[in-house]
């Protein structure tokens, strides 16, 4: 088995203390034969840890077969003073891989309560706002404008390593530490991808609004998040009813505008009279007192009263009362008036449902 340990540099782009203890979180990745733990072996662990607040990369790389229990012994008895372990699609693959790995060694693993931070599973509801074709470290690598040295994926370098079995060749040797080094400097620089989640599942900030003209007229609304969660590259997305563009640590969201006469549908129209020559429906308590002649027993489809105003498109009913241009319409509509945003709680609600429905056409 060979071991090897150096220090690096990298930029700290992402608070690690949102992860856990500083000096208690271990990046890994590991290196395989093939995808399945019963079947196959790991050949190569390794870790990217602080020490003394130095960043440290240590590797175990079996040179023969019979090495992979070194190196599992040698990666659980490094990892005991851990307690955040942080990874990518480890809680898919790496993880479980190692645990069948020790189940057939008959070795204890040591992933009981350690916190598990997953950089896969934590960015994957997010893949339409990024734009990404598919969610391979690569990819977001390129996406965040990282630019790695191997030109080599894993399934790749299992046909080198079979070779390096047999030839103890020093540049194969090579090639399969570099691409496990690089998977291991780029894991914290593919960090800041961590700030889409923290961005759009915080709570925002109103900072302005405003009417804009044009063949569709709409209303612009300016939204301020935490100074400190700033996403890297700014993603835009669109639906008829909503556009949305974030930047940093603002938020646009522009709304098409309804100027007109909308109806509010009252909800138990066996109560209404609908008042024929009025086009308006009142409670029966009411109509009563009107001619027989001018009024009629109002159905789903009568029982309105209508409002002229600017109206605004709501996924759901945040705000009341909700209007309709008819009675089984599916979209609906509230009052757009100057302190209709005064509620933080209601508006991000909003917020957040216009993100859901922009990013998830």
């Amino acid at each position: 088995m060979i071991t090897i340990e150096k220090e690096f540099t990298f930029e700290e782009s992402y608070p690690l203390s949102r992860l856990g203890e500083r000096g208690r979180l271990l990046f890994f990745d590991i290196e395989t034969t093939g995808f399945s733990g019963d079947f196959n072996t790991v050949y190569l662990i390794g870790c990217v840890f602080l020490k003394n607040g130095t960043p440290r990369l240590i590797q175990w790389f079996a040179e023969t077969l019979a090495d992979e229990r070194a190196v599992l012994e040698h990666f659980f008895e490094f990892l005991k003073p851990f307690r955040t372990l942080v990874h990518f699609n480890g809680d898919t693959f790496d993880i479980p891989f190692l645990e069948k790995r020790c189940r057939a060694l008959g070795l204890s693993s040591g992933f009981s309560g350690l916190e598990s931070v997953d950089i896969f599973k934590r960015i994957r509801p997010y893949r339409r706002h990024l734009g990404l074709a598919n969610l391979k470290q690569k990819t977001i690598e390129a996406f965040l404008g990282i630019n790695r040295e191997d030109v080599y994926g894993g399934g790749q370098l299992i046909e080198i390593y079979e070779t390096f079995l047999k030839t103890k060749d020093q540049e194969l040797l090579h090639l399969l530490l570099l691409h496990n080094e690089d998977d291991l400097k780029g894991m914290p620089k593919l960090l800041p991808i961590l700030f889409y989640p923290d961005f759009f599942t915080q709570d925002f900030t109103l900072t302005d609004f405003k009417k804009a003209a044009g063949e569709t007229p709409r209303l612009i609304l300016s939204l301020s998040g935490d100074p400190a969660i700033r996403i890297p590259v700014p993603v835009s997305a669109s639906v008829p009813s909503y556009a949305v563009r974030a930047e940093k640590d603002r938020l646009m969201i522009s709304i098409r505008l309804y100027e007109g006469t909308l109806k509010y549908y009252y909800p138990n129209y066996k109560d209404y009279y609908y008042l024929i020559f009025e086009d308006t429906a009142i409670h029966k308590s009411v109509g009563e007192y009107v001619d027989r002649d001018a009024k009629i027993k109002a159905t789903r489809e009568t029982c309105y009263t209508k409002k002229q105003g600017l109206f605004l498109p709501q996924p759901e009913p945040f705000w009341k009362p909700e209007f309709k241009t008819c009675c089984r319409d599916k979209a609906c509509f509230f009052e757009f008036t100057p302190d209709c945003f005064s509620d933080p709680e209601t508006l991000n609600r909003y917020v957040r449902r216009i993100l859901k429905d922009v990013f998830t056409a």
